[in-house]
C-alpha cells in the first residue's frame, strides 16, 4: 500500500459524492439516471483510512451496504477552465457506505441523505496514488473484494458524468479547492455487509486498503 502517498485525513475539507454515476448501478437500485451530476456532501468526520484495520460502522438502523468507488484529491483552488490533470493530484479507491433502508425512507419523503450517508466512518480510503491524467484513469479498472471474492469491478470511462464534467459542475456552483475530494460514483454489485467482512479495494488488481467491519449498535 502507498503509504508515502496517503492523503492527510487532517487536511480534507470537503467530500463530494456523486450519485447514481453509472447506468447499471442505477438500474439495479430501480433509479433513473440524472441529466445533471447528482451531488451530495459527507462530513469530514466520515473519513476514515483502509489500514488493514477494524472499523467500526453503526449496524442499528438496518443494512449497510457498499460502494467502490474512485475518489479524488484536488489539489489547488480551482477556476473556470481548469482541466483536470491541473487541478487533481491524486486519487485512490475508496468505500461510500450507505445506510440503505435509510436511505429509502429519505427518498420516499423527499428528505436530504445526510443520515444514510453522513455517518462515521461512511468514507473510507484506501492509499493515495498520484494522479495519472484523465486520458489515463480509462486504461485500469477499479474493483472490491469481500472475504477474497470480487463483487464490484468498474472503470472511469462508464460514468455518466466524466471527471472533468463533474469537476466543473463542482467547482462552478459550490467551489473547490486544496483538500476537497472527489466520490465519483459506484458500478453495479452493490450489496449488505455482514459483520466482521473483510473488505480490499483494488486498482489494477493490486490492494490500496483493506479493512474489516465491526456492525456495532
Amino acid at each position: 500500500m502507498p503509504d508515502q502517498d496517503r492523503q492527510s485525513l487532517a487536511n480534507l475539507r470537503n467530500i463530494y459524492c456523486v450519485g447514481r454515476n453509472y447506468r447499471l448501478h442505477a438500474a439495479e437500485l430501480g433509479n433513473e439516471v440524472p441529466t445533471t451530476p447528482m451531488i451530495f456532501t459527507k462530513p469530514t468526520h466520515a473519513a476514515t483510512a483502509m489500514l488493514n484495520n477494524i472499523v467500526g460502522i453503526t449496524g442499528s438502523q438496518g443494512s449497510v451496504h457498499y460502494e467502490a468507488e474512485l475518489v479524488f484529491a484536488v489539489g489547488k483552488e480551482y477556476e473556470p477552465g481548469m482541466t483536470c490533470d491541473e487541478l487533481i493530484s491524486s486519487f485512490t479507491v475508496g468505500l461510500d457506505f450507505t445506510l440503505r433502508d435509510v436511505q429509502d425512507r429519505l427518498k420516499s419523503k423527499g428528505q436530504p441523505w445526510l443520515p444514510a450517508k453522513g455517518f462515521r466512518n461512511s468514507a473510507a480510503l484506501g492509499g493515495w496514488l498520484k494522479f495519472p491524467g484523465l486520458r489515463a484513469m480509462s486504461e485500469h479498472d477499479f474493483s472490491l473484494n469481500i472475504n477474497d471474492r470480487e463483487v464490484q469491478r468498474g472503470n472511469a470511462k462508464e460514468m455518466v458524468f466524466d471527471l472533468q464534467r463533474i469537476v466543473d459542475f463542482v467547482g462552478l456552483n459550490y467551489g473547490l479547492g486544496a483538500g476537497d475530494l472527489l466520490f465519483t460514483g459506484t458500478p453495479e454489485g452493490v450489496g449488505a455487509l455482514r459483520d466482521g467482512d473483510k473488505l480490499d479495494v483494488k486498482w489494477n488488481e493490486s490492494s490500496l486498503g483493506i479493512m474489516k467491519v465491526r456492525l456495532e449498535g
